[in-house]
């Protein structure tokens, strides 16, 4: 079974990335993920600190189109310096 019909398309779909909590990580977060989707509300993004409240845990849910477009946000979020990981 390939991957791509484990998903329906247009679904709902988190993308979530970890970084520093910075002004700058948050902002960065968000353009790397409407640079696929358009503008995002607000709503659509949850975020929680880390213990220590160094580090920063980012959900941004998206209507995802296809699993190209999927896999080309995580492609550009998973190669952003500013992004430890992305899930």
């Amino acid at each position: 079974m390939s991957e791509e019909s484990l998903l329906k398309f247009p679904c709902s779909f988190p993308i979530k990335m970890m970084g520093r909590d910075t002004p700058e990580f948050r902002a960065t977060a968000r353009m790397l993920v409407e640079r696929h989707t358009g503008p995002i509300n607000d709503e659509a993004i949850n975020d929680a600190l880390s213990r220590n409240g160094n580090f920063v845990s980012i959900t941004i849910t998206v209507v995802a189109l296809s699993q190209e477009q999927l896999d080309d946000i995580y492609r550009d979020v998973s190669s952003h310096e500013d992004v430890l990981m992305a899930l």
